[in-house]
């Protein structure tokens, strides 16, 4: 991990500090107070100091799955990978951990002092703990933590997509929502389901069973209640196209826009702007306009949001007037998840 500081808005960038930890760095680093902290695929969470990196705490809650024992994947050991949440409430912040046996565990940590204070089992709503990964960052709502699960790199084995929501206490009644496909579905884009201003959670779905005639939420923008009923969908036309070729929208969370809009991009890179109140179902969009294919977040400013092209760089995308409209593009070598801050 590294502490960059970025004087003067869009100035020259330096390293402030650096520190090795006990593993790999997949979830963002959340800022907290007067610390970093960063979640690492060796199941340990770290609280650093920002202006120095010194390492106020580390708690470590579990022993990760060596890539050898998985079916398939692409990150070894895999032990934390999801962006934590922070619940400024109780002072908590919440992390899933994949450990031996497959299991995914939801904890919950003391940013004061490291202590463990919640700690629960996730039961796989799909069955399949083996062949699920938990990559998107988690979302809290409402007492909740929400947990989105796609599958490992190289698709395998008989998995599919889900939302699970958990009581922050970690006891209570789990709810869950599976993605009606035979296979597949994940929802794995790293950004997490995302909130909008009545509840409603959005996410991404990747592309289902390549079995499948009729349509099957596969390739879609799904929008969840708080207890996890599928309230919208929307797919493009060309979703049973995109299922059997790998070009389906999962591959980056739906942007939340002003006035009600979402706007998603995916493997194809055909982006899609939606009602967020009336997803549309099948070719349901407002408008929709070649940008990139994306992979990663998108940043949102304004009507204006920031597409993480995978290649060819950023691609600043205009929302206004329910239109879609290129304003310019990023260097090539500047792709990733882009984040807006200090005018740049």
């Amino acid at each position: 991990a590294a502490g960059v500081a970025a004087p003067g808005g869009s100035g020259s960038l330096k390293v402030s500090w650096r520190v090795h930890l006990d593993g790999a760095v997949y979830g963002q680093p959340l800022l907290i107070g007067d610390m970093a902290i960063v979640a690492t695929e060796d199941d340990s969470l770290y609280a650093l100091d920002q202006a120095t990196g010194k390492v106020r705490w580390r708690t470590h809650v579990g022993t990760p799955v060596p890539l050898s024992q998985l079916p398939c994947g692409n990150i070894d050991p895999l032990g934390i990978t999801g962006t934590p949440v922070y619940d400024q409430g109780s002072g908590i912040v919440y992390a899933v951990a994949e450990t031996s046996g497959y299991h995914h565990v939801l904890v919950g940590i003391s940013v004061t002092d490291g202590r463990l204070e919640v700690e629960r089992d996730i039961t796989a709503p799909d069955g399949q703990p083996r062949y699920d990964q938990q990559r998107p960052a988690l979302t809290l709502q409402d007492g909740r933590v929400y947990v989105a699960f796609g599958g490992l790199a190289g698709d395998c084995g008989p998995y599919r997509g889900s939302v699970v929501g958990i009581p922050v206490s970690g006891s209570g009644p789990v709810i869950s929502y599976v993605v009606p496909t035979p296979r597949e579905g994940a929802i794995w884009a790293p950004g997490g389901p995302v909130t909008g201003p009545d509840g409603t959670l959005y996410v991404s779905v990747g592309n289902g069973s390549e079995s499948s005639t009729s349509f099957d939420d596969s390739d879609s923008v799904t929008a969840l209640s708080p207890d996890l009923h599928r309230t919208g969908v929307f797919a493009p036309s060309s979703w049973r196209h995109d299922n059997d070729n790998d070009l389906d929208l999962g591959s980056t969370q739906p942007a939340l826009l002003p006035g009600g809009m979402l706007l998603a991009d995916g493997k194809s890179g055909t982006a899609y702007l939606v009602s967020a109140a009336h997803l549309g179902g099948v070719g349901g969009q407002v408008a929709q306009a070649q940008v990139c294919p994306a992979f990663g977040t998108a940043a949102v400013q304004g009507s204006t949001a920031y597409e993480p092209c995978e290649q060819g760089g950023l691609a600043a995308v205009s929302t206004a007037g329910s239109k879609i409209r290129v304003l310019w593009r990023g260097p090539e070598n500047a792709w990733g998840t882009p984040v807006i801050g200090g005018g740049a």
